[in-house]
């Protein structure tokens, strides 16, 4: 190898410099943005913005001041509480608010779709069993309904809460023993703690070609539901499904959206969300469809996800709706978890309906207006009967 050769396979100082300035660059760079994430509270804000709030300063300020000289002992957690709870009065809507912890898991147990438990519901006044839930042991247990629930592991209950803390606390595949009063005589049962399917949806053949799905809640696992449900009845050669969302006050946006896409075309729209500084529109990424028709059944309880399978299936597939007018939910909550385990929920966008329209304290007016009015006599369902056959 002669001299050349080797003068060019070397670094000279001056590239050796330039590698190291550019080497230090990228590493300040990567450092600076792994320390810029880290310190994100939101999208848009990190703690450094709020160090520079004056606003902020000045709630800390008292805050100090109260802890620090208040002439009484301060319950620093029940004051930020009281603090976060008049953030949500001062915004004045109903859709952002704070959740204790106890209604936060409540919530999360019924939008999951699921929850650990032996399945029963008890009434709060004096802790009987007032139903079954299908899938718990409590039913084949001998439990009855009307039975007062005394004991849970031994330990005496006073309240209603007192059970679903122990039943929680108890690990899935263990057994517990409920002992209950019935009448004059105290029982005893043992049956095990498991997951339970919450069941919401509820289908059958109503005539022939004519299938009937009700969803009551938009659940986490909704679209599975769904999807089982459909398989049942698309074999008896369904020319039309009536869907019930009567009553059906919503859940996640994510199942109204996994629902809708099971029936529409790919890259129909399924809704917009408006947010503070941009609309985003959300379409059908699937190949899964169905051609048959859609006849939704709707009421003034129909809401929030609701609507926006409503709309969807209205504007983007051509379903007819029958019914009352809905409730008229057009705007989107996020939430945050606190450290005990309650929750803040927060309106962050307004949604939109495939035509571009926002339905808040509007609702969505049904093709064909029809009110229950004889008891006992589905007028709804009837006319939805009725346009199934036709």
């Amino acid at each position: 190898m002669d001299k050349n050769t080797k003068q060019k396979i070397g670094f000279n100082l001056k590239e050796i410099i330039v590698v190291i300035v550019i080497t230090a660059l990228i590493t300040s760079l990567t450092t600076g943005i792994i320390v810029y994430n880290q310190n994100k509270l939101t999208k848009n804000l990190t703690y450094q913005d709020l160090n520079q709030d004056t606003a902020l300063k000045e709630f800390l300020a008292v805050y100090a001041n109260l802890i620090d000289q208040y002439y009484e002992n301060v319950d620093k957690t029940a004051m930020l509480e009281s603090a976060i709870g008049a953030m949500f009065n001062y915004l004045g809507e109903d859709y952002s608010t704070y959740m204790s912890k106890e209604e936060t898991d409540a919530l999360a147990e019924k939008l999951e779709g699921e929850y650990k438990g032996i399945g029963i519901e008890i009434s709060k006044q004096d802790n009987t069993i007032v139903n079954f839930i299908e899938g718990g042991a409590a039913k084949e247990s001998g439990l009855q309904v009307g039975d007062k629930i005394t004991h849970v592991n031994g330990k005496e209950i006073t309240n209603t809460n007192e059970v679903t803390e122990l039943i929680k606390n108890t690990k899935t595949g263990e057994n517990i023993k409920i002992t209950v009063l019935r009448g004059e005589e105290t029982l005893e049962f043992t049956m095990e703690n498991k997951k339970i399917f919450y069941p919401n949806v509820n289908s059958e053949m109503k005539e022939e070609h004519i299938g009937y799905l009700q969803i009551s809640t938009f659940s986490n696992n909704l679209k599975e539901q769904v999807q089982m449900a459909l398989n049942k009845l698309e074999p008896n050669d369904l020319h039309t499904l009536i869907l019930d969302l009567r009553n059906n006050t919503g859940g996640y946006l994510s199942a109204a959206k996994e629902v809708a896409s099971l029936f529409l075309e790919k890259g129909k729209v399924i809704y917009s969300l408006e947010e503070k500084n941009e609309t985003k529109t959300f379409k059908d990424e699937t190949d899964e469809k169905r051609d048959y028709k859609i006849i939704i059944v709707m009421n003034e309880g129909s809401a929030s996800a609701s609507e926006v399978l409503i709309a969807a299936l209205k504007e983007s597939y051509g379903a007819k709706t029958v019914g009352t007018l809905s409730y008229g939910k057009g705007k989107v909550q996020q939430t945050h978890t606190l450290e005990d385990g309650s929750m803040v929920k927060y309106t962050s966008a307004k949604w939109l309906t495939p035509n571009g329209t926002c339905i808040d304290e509007v609702g969505i007016t049904p093709d064909y207006e029809i009110e229950n009015t004889n008891i006992g006599i589905d007028e709804q369902l009837n006319k939805a009967l009725e346009l199934a056959r036709e």
